[in-house]
């Protein structure tokens, strides 16, 4: 069941009535029963890998805190990792194995029917996945108890605002919050309609938007040369963030009608001046998660400059292949982690008590413009479509007018189409920048009220403009 799909609207409306008419010790169950049902929404068999990862890693959690000694905790962990860690791998290394079935069958040389396919790939396994490890290691650690309750424990696994695409909760911090018994607060579900119609402004108007023109240069891309390339670039990093950023929006204003706080996952991440603080506002649920359970078991930056840097380097990797197995994601993956080996270099560790750095603008410029050359990777379907991309981001340079000329030749854009776009990217621009220092739709909600049913009603009349067509587009990270 996809956010943005008709179905959800009903869904989500039936499940947020229902929870607050039954009383209050049963909520749990209600709640646990539709996050289930959401998920096998998408495929029966889903809901099979969902329930056999909470099993795993609530009894061997519950086993961890018996163990005697150390090595038997640290097997107890192996049992609970290696199962989920193999599985992830099972999926990953089988995607190329799948595309090649698709293939095979748009050809007409192979019959099968697609519902196997989406049982080969299930949606969101990573995130749960890394969830219940990142669970499996705190109680290891001692951060966190084991949880008794296997039902709270069920909801806290499958939680189905956050279930396919993050942001990746953690124990401490969520499980407390779905024991808790809940009333209805006003404010808090006010607040995340607020957030949610902000999360499917980003997806319906702008990332969808952008896709059109992005997936027609990148899946034909040996058909363009020169400035097309850098605008569809900018672009798709539009697209991928308002993508993402509108889902970890619209899953963190789903949770708040529950009077659930989910961890903020993007704080601006394109405003940013160095690779490291892009790293610190980019899907902070799953890149805290790889600092935390990847790169600090390696070492971190205690054992050296040599060793750390190494360190940074294979946690990305790990990030890129992630991702997936493709050689484009591991490029992307080692890029950035070039990028933050360079940045050590480049900004050393400040010392205790010396005043912050200064940031110029040329950093942010520079800094988004490494982050766009690393999309090209991600996005291309081939390594040697992003070698020619990046051989033909300045053909024909040398004569300026032909350069632009070409460019608006090939994207073949209408002038409404283009101010459209350009309105779109310059309100996330403004909304962004604010955000830094001021919660937006606070400060919204505090408006004169004119003013603030002005803003919401053109919001909902803009987003229904883009929805009329009742197609629902997949989340770019579902793939994940």
């Amino acid at each position: 069941m996809l956010f943005n799909s008709q179905l959800f609207a009903v869904f989500l409306t039936a499940v947020f009535l229902f929870y607050y008419i039954l009383p209050a010790r049963f909520r749990w169950v209600f709640l646990l029963l539709a996050s289930y049902g959401f998920y096998m929404n998408l495929h029966v068999a889903y809901g099979l890998l969902l329930l056999f990862s909470t099993l795993l890693t609530y009894c061997l959690a519950l086993q961890l805190e018996k163990a005697d000694g150390k090595q038997a905790k640290r097997r107890c962990l192996l049992w609970g990792i290696l199962p989920l860690v193999g599985l992830l791998l099972v999926f990953k290394l089988g995607a190329p194995a799948i595309d090649k079935i698709n293939a095979m069958i748009d050809a007409g040389r192979l019959t099968l029917h697609p519902l196997t396919l989406r049982i080969l790939l299930p949606a969101g396994v990573s995130f749960y996945f890394f969830q219940s490890m990142g669970y499996l290691i705190d109680v290891y650690k001692g951060k966190v108890k084991a949880e008794r309750h296997l039902g709270h424990y069920a909801l806290f696994v499958s939680f189905f605002p956050q279930l396919l695409a993050g942001p990746i909760g953690r124990a401490d911090a969520l499980l407390p919050q779905l024991k808790a018994e809940r009333r209805f607060d006003y404010d808090s579900a006010s607040y995340g309609l607020k957030q949610m119609a902000w999360g499917y402004f980003k997806k319906l108007v702008i990332a969808d938007t952008f896709a059109v023109t992005v997936n027609q240069v990148y899946d034909n891309c040996r058909s363009y040369v020169g400035l097309v390339f850098i605008i569809t670039t900018v672009m798709y990093a539009i697209q991928i963030y308002c993508d993402f950023s509108g889902y970890s929006d619209i899953a963190i204003g789903c949770a708040r009608l529950f009077g659930v706080e989910l961890a903020t996952n993007f704080r601006s991440p394109y405003l940013s001046f160095s690779i490291k603080e892009f790293w610190s506002r980019w899907h902070i649920s799953l890149s805290t998660w790889f600092r935390d359970y990847v790169y600090i078991p390696l070492g971190g930056s205690r054992a050296g400059r040599i060793r750390h840097c190494l360190n940074l380097f294979i946690t990305f990797l790990v990030s890129g292949f992630w991702h997936g197995s493709s050689l484009t994601f591991l490029i992307w993956g080692a890029i950035h982690g070039l990028l933050q080996i360079v940045e050590t270099f480049v900004y050393p560790k400040r010392k205790a008590g010396a005043p912050p750095r200064k940031k110029h603008w040329w950093q942010l410029s520079v800094t988004f413009c490494l982050v766009c050359l690393a999309w090209i990777f991600f996005r291309a379907n081939s390594v040697e479509d992003a070698l020619w991309i990046l051989s033909r981001l300045f053909w024909d340079i040398g004569r300026p007018l032909n350069y632009l000329k070409t460019a608006v030749i090939c994207l073949n854009l209408s002038y409404p189409v283009m101010a459209g776009m350009a309105f779109a990217a310059v309100a996330l621009l403004i909304y962004d920048a604010i955000s830094l220092k001021r919660d937006v739709i606070g400060l919204i909600s505090k408006a004169w009220a004119p003013v603030r049913w002005l803003i919401y009603v053109l919001l909902l009349v803009v987003i229904a403009l883009f929805s009329y067509k009742g197609i629902a587009t997949e989340f770019i990270y579902m793939q994940f």
